[in-house]
């Protein structure tokens, strides 16, 4: 397939021009003309960049992009990771907040399925424009069952912070560092919040409010929608792909 199709497709599929997000989202390091294997990575590092080259990939996908709206110089490590990318063949596009708040094969989106929601909505407000969803769950649940649900998918949580005997109703969903929403959860009429990670300063804001709060990990939670954005592409579009997976335990 031709690059400038393929671009094309994701920045429209995407919805990239919709967001005002730092990510520089798009086409980030040009690669070759044809594209027939694509890799995924949460993100842009060296070691992403090594495991897609050695996979002849002909574009890498990131979730965190190698550009964030800074100057920064070709020296140093950030050189050596354009090169690498540079000489090895394989150009890099970036989607960052399209693919957490995308309706189909966004982060969050999976994240609600893998818990079961229904009557989903969009939720969670950036500039604007919504980026996470809520819902409900068809019946009460348990968090231990609540947490079961989503565990087989993308691993154990990294911290739980539950409130003693508060079931799971109504569930919002935001990957990442999504911590700092959790007035916008309560005030949507939810009790429980699944996100990526926290900070020692978020802990005892979070224990003073009745909601239980799952932390996923930021990496496992922005595993999913790579994944399932992977599924679309080589269904439509009859390409090569793989996740390289590379866990920061964080």
């Amino acid at each position: 397939m031709k690059r400038i199709d393929l671009t094309t497709w994701l920045d429209q599929y995407l919805d990239v021009c919709r967001y005002q997000d730092k990510s520089n989202n798009g086409l980030q390091v040009q690669g070759p003309d044809e594209v027939t294997r694509v890799a995924f990575a949460v993100d842009a590092c060296s070691a992403s960049f090594k495991a897609a080259v050695a996979a002849q990939a002909q574009l890498l996908i990131a979730h965190h992009g190698l550009f964030w709206s800074e100057h920064l110089q070709l020296v140093g490590p950030h050189f050596e990771r354009v090169c690498t990318l540079i000489a090895g063949g394989c150009g890099l596009y970036a989607s960052h907040l399209p693919l957490d708040g995308h309706a189909e094969v966004g982060n969050n989106i999976e994240l609600a399925r893998m818990v079961g929601l229904v009557n989903v909505q969009p939720w969670g407000m950036y500039k604007g424009e919504a980026i996470s969803f809520i819902g409900d769950l068809s019946q009460p649940i348990d968090l231990p069952t609540l947490i079961g649900r989503v565990a087989p998918h993308i691993g154990s949580p990294k911290m739980v912070q539950a409130q003693p005997n508060l079931q799971c109703k109504r569930v919002a969903v935001l990957s990442g560092f999504g911590v700092t929403m959790i007035d916008e959860a309560l005030a949507a009429g939810a009790d429980t919040l699944i996100t990526g990670e926290t900070s020692h300063s978020w802990y005892q804001a979070v224990a003073e409010r009745k909601l239980n709060v799952v932390y996923l990990g930021h990496y496992a939670s922005e595993t999913c929608g790579l994944k399932a954005l992977a599924r679309v592409m080589a269904q439509q579009h009859q390409l090569e792909t793989l996740f390289i997976d590379l866990p920061t335990e964080l």
